[in-house]
């Protein structure tokens, strides 16, 4: 079992890309509590209000705004800051947008992905790179077992299949460039559908119901048999973060892994909504409003219906595990939203959280 502890980034030079979205800013989080010296590379803030402006990390790293489809720019970033290791999350994350725009899509999502890897080949200081994609990149059968690393890789919507993309891509730069020695360690993370405090994304479930609460409405869920696995944040951050330390002591850990949580806690999203009404209530947040939520479909694009992951292999080399099961999980995105909700102390709730959930 790889014995892993944040204390590994203690000075490390870290290059975060997409360090301003939600995962990013969890990291960013983590990562300067462990006294890393971190590099973020991406565009502004994707949503209003912003986790990432609220967490009080942007004074304690080096903040790039930069566009990944921009290689001049990010070159110019790896040659002054000569980055140890690289996390590569910046991405065009969701799916109904990628039907809105899948040209932005696919730019970001795949020649991104051409642009680090290019950056990684050319910067000698590089040990460790993750390529951080999606539980979606598998061609989704529809089955009730979970996707293994070797399945086939073919997401369906513009979205998941660009992630595909990325992976392709992130495998030939692998295979082309990376054999021989001296050169970085590379792996890709397949995360499931990630969840928690600070997600203010659109057409996402928990901050739908959230705004929902804000407004004192009934929370409108457009597919509830839809079953994901879904995770608290803090799982495939920490993941990611394992990986990269481990391939950067010993590359025989450069691979794929699959991040996703345990077989008890893969619900579909009408349950998960339900879990979030009971806990609501339970803090009663909203002064006796009671949260409730019903079904309305709007006839959207195609969303797969059953999707699960295998997570045996990162388990099995790592001795990796799932931290929370979903109802600590809710309980916590409960726990922050009451913070946000009455004005009080965000990065103090973050850092509780993070070791709450390290133990």
């Amino acid at each position: 079992m790889y014995n892993f502890d944040l204390s590994f980034y203690k000075n490390k030079k870290v290059l975060i890309t997409g360090h301003t979205g939600f995962k990013g800013s969890w990291m960013c989080r983590a990562l300067i509590g462990a006294g890393a010296k971190v590099t973020g590379y991406a565009l502004k803030a994707p949503t209003d209000p912003s986790l990432f402006e609220m967490c009080g990390v942007a004074d304690k790293m080096n903040s790039v705004e930069g566009d990944i489809r921009d290689l001049s720019h990010l070159k110019k970033v790896f040659d002054e800051v000569q980055p140890e290791i690289v996390i590569h999350m910046a991405a065009q994350p969701i799916v109904r947008d990628s039907y809105k725009d899948p040209v932005y899509t696919y730019e970001t999502n795949v020649m991104g992905t051409v642009n680090i890897c290019e950056c990684v080949r050319q910067c000698s200081s590089v040990k460790s790179f993750v390529n951080v994609t999606t539980d979606k990149v598998y061609l989704n059968k529809e089955w009730n077992w979970g996707y293994r690393e070797n399945e086939e890789l073919n997401g369906f919507d513009p979205y998941s299949n660009s992630k595909s993309c990325s992976e392709l891509v992130t495998s030939c730069y692998k295979n082309s460039f990376f054999g021989e020695d001296g050169c970085a360690a590379i792996s890709t993370a397949r995360a499931g559908n990630v969840i928690g405090g600070g997600d203010f994304a659109n057409d996402r479930i928990i901050p739908d119901c959230i705004r929902a609460m804000q407004k004192q409405e009934e929370i409108i869920v457009r597919n509830p048999y839809s079953t994901r696995p879904y995770e608290f944040v803090m799982e495939p951050v920490y993941a990611y973060l394992m990986i990269a330390a481990a391939q950067y002591e010993d590359k025989k850990y450069a691979s794929s892994y699959n991040v996703g949580p345990d077989e008890e806690d893969y619900i579909n999203t009408g349950d998960l909504v339900t879990l979030f009404c009971d806990k609501w209530n339970e803090k009663n947040i909203s002064d006796g409003f009671k949260a409730s939520w019903k079904n309305v479909h709007d006839g959207g694009p195609h969303e797969a219906n059953f999707l699960k992951l295998d997570h045996s292999k990162i388990t099995s080399t790592f001795g990796w595990k799932p931290h929370w099961h979903i109802d600590k999980t809710m309980a916590a995105i409960i726990e922050w939203t009451d913070v946000w909700m009455n004005g009080g102390n965000i990065p103090a709730i973050m850092d509780k959280q993070i070791k709450d959930f390290i133990g």
